[in-house]
């Protein structure tokens, strides 16, 4: 560290004209505050732990819960803010205007996640340096496998966005080989099956239970392990490659195999749905991987140890500052109706968007699955349960761009207080990166093309019932709005396309707004007809502003009868479009391209 700090400066002060001091001469200066290398390899403990601390190391321009690229993409969110131009997130809802270069969040994002390698890469330097002689063989080899997966954990996201990135693993580095390394050097497969690899190691090395909580173990490597088998499965993840057609029957055996383990586990559901995204359920048997998060008053800290991503995303006029992003659509409040119980598949596909939504205490013959009250904020309910919080139209902060709905699962309770610093919340929810029935999920969705269409029923029962008893201790007030049954093996889960279908739409009300919508609808090859259906029928969204019996409700704008004017909005899907054979990935950041021309090849078909 010491060299590269004065290679830096040396190089700086040559560049200025101005200075009267000789190159040479900082060459041998010694920097204060700053950590010599070799004396930081010397501690492989402290090294493994500055790995650790990448994981919370996020905000909302690079945000490692990937918000805006699994929901802002999708169907189930809009952006959000005081408008289209509030943050560059809005070329990733339309799809349209992204380019290399827009979103500029893509190039920070990219960085950071590479930042968060290097820090793995150096403590495994460290550990096979030092690691043996400092804390034993045993226990170097456990934290090797920590760090290994840690890497793999950011690679996975790198994967996931941008289809073939450069891997810098520690050789790479040990031989100051990163400017030499490009993205062609392995295929997308091939990276996955490094990730694979990684994985693999850290479950063939780690204890099925840590000591310390924080720190990862054997069940979640397993569950990254069927992950990425999952992802395989489907295809590369471009649509002429990827879908029904081009499974692959052995790996999706394997996603059965490791999920198995989760299974198996001490991991287990938490029996109501709505403690899951309550900060109070923290590392609750629920959480097979999760990010630690803090507020100060609980570490002791100037600003807390905070879910720095969803920064944005609290409801205006709820919180000291309300950014009010990440809002739910019209189609995904649709999504959560239910007829006798059970979801209306057909409620796209005979062509009738009825844009309808609950009202608190007006209940109406249409129904609805629970787990809308715990997932969207609507006018007229609490807001996370809380009554002296209930929600108004007032609490949308562009209405006429974004509506009214807000996203409920990664904000705490009002009530409990806020911990921000200027103009920003700090929330230390949950970021769950997989949670026990994120995996049983991908469980049933395996049985399903394994052929095991009972067992993936049992699963999906098992999940639909935690979700009906998930009413009296938060949502009762919805009570008499909330209708969910089990599905009956006949006709749902005759055959796999039936089953299939209840598989996708269980995982989309299950894990609505947790980030992973658009990478579920590529994995399936299904985004551009999901998308372009979704395009085209919410640019008519409209809200009433009136409850059921037509009395405006507060703050709406009435007319000169005293009705309340309905409210237009997502008026800017008129300019979206999805491109198969290129959307399906993002573009690599120009910036990246820039720095190291000629070394990188760019995704498909952009520029």
């Amino acid at each position: 560290m010491k060299k590269i700090y004065a290679s830096i400066a040396a190089s700086l002060l040559c560049i200025m004209g101005a200075t009267m001091t000789s190159c040479d001469d900082f060459l041998d200066y010694q920097p204060t505050a700053v950590i010599d290398e070799d004396t930081a390899f010397e501690h492989p403990e402290e090294m493994v732990t500055a790995a650790y601390a990448m994981l919370g190391d996020c905000w909302y321009t690079y945000p490692f819960n990937l918000f805006p690229y699994g929901d802002i993409t999708s169907d189930d969110c809009l952006k959000g803010g005081s408008g289209t131009g509030d943050t560059n997130y809005h070329h990733l809802e339309i799809w349209s205007s992204l380019t290399s270069r827009n979103p500029d969040h893509m190039d920070e994002l990219w960085y950071r996640l590479y930042c968060a390698i290097s820090r793995c890469n150096r403590a495994l330097v460290s550990l096979d340096r030092n690691g043996d002689a400092v804390m034993g063989a045993d226990l170097a080899n456990q934290r090797r496998a920590e760090v290994r997966f840690l890497r793999a954990h950011f690679y996975y996201k790198l994967i996931t966005l941008w289809y073939r990135v450069p891997w810098i693993d520690e050789v790479v580095y040990a031989n100051n080989t990163v400017e030499q390394t490009s993205n062609t050097q392995f295929t997308h497969e091939q990276l996955m099956q490094k990730l694979v690899n990684e994985f693999k190691f850290a479950y063939d090395n780690l204890p099925a239970v840590q000591e310390d909580g924080g720190r990862v173990n054997r069940i979640a490597a397993a569950a990254y392990i069927a992950k990425c088998y999952l992802d395989m499965a489907w295809g590369d993840g471009y649509e002429a490659t990827t879908g029904v057609g081009h499974i692959n029957q052995q790996y999706m055996q394997e996603v059965v195999n490791y999920t198995g383990v989760v299974a198996n586990s001490q991991y287990g559901y938490l029996e109501d749905y709505g403690d899951i995204f309550l900060p109070e359920y923290k590392n609750s048997k629920e959480a097979v991987f999760e990010v630690q998060t803090s507020l100060y008053t609980e570490d002791n800290t100037k600003f807390g140890r905070a879910n720095w991503s969803v920064v944005l995303n609290g409801a205006k006029d709820i919180w000291t500052y309300g950014h009010d992003f990440h809002k739910p659509s019209q189609n995904l409040v649709n999504a959560f109706k239910t007829e006798n119980g059970l979801p209306i598949f057909d409620q796209y596909e005979d062509g009738n968007y009825e844009i309808d939504y609950p009202i608190n205490g007006q209940p109406t013959a249409q129904k609805w699955d629970p787990r809308l009250f715990h997932t969207v904020g609507m006018p007229t309910f609490p807001y996370k349960y809380e009554e002296q919080y209930t929600l108004k139209l007032s609490n949308a902060r562009t209405p006429n761009v974004y509506g009214y709905y807000n996203s409920m699962k990664e904000v705490p309770q009002r009530s409990k207080g806020e911990s921000y610093h200027d103009t920003w919340e700090e929330f230390a929810t949950a970021d769950y990166v997989f949670r026990y029935t994120d995996v049983m999920l991908m469980r049933a969705e395996a049985m399903i093309e394994t052929g095991d269409l009972a067992g993936a029923r049992t699963i999906i029962n098992d999940i639909r019932r935690r979700a009906g008893n998930s009413i009296a201790k938060h949502i009762s007030y919805a009570a008499d709005q909330c209708e969910i049954a089990e599905y009956p093996m006949s006709p749902y889960f005759d055959n796999k396309e039936n089953a299939r279908e209840c598989l996708r739409w269980e995982r989309r009300l299950e894990m609505a707004m947790e980030n992973c919508r658009y990478f579920d609808l590529r994995r399936w090859g299904i985004a551009s007809e999901t998308l372009s259906a979704y395009f085209a029928n919410e640019v008519n969204d409209v809200y009433s502003c009136a409850d059921k019996n037509g009395t405006p409700l507060e703050g709406a704008t009435l007319d000169a009868d005293g009705n309340a004017v309905p409210q237009t909005y997502a008026t800017y899907y008129k300019d979206a479009r999805y491109t198969t054979d290129k959307n399906e990935y993002f573009p690599i950041p120009y910036n990246q391209m820039f720095y190291m021309p000629g070394l990188y090849e760019q995704n498909r078909n952009y520029e």
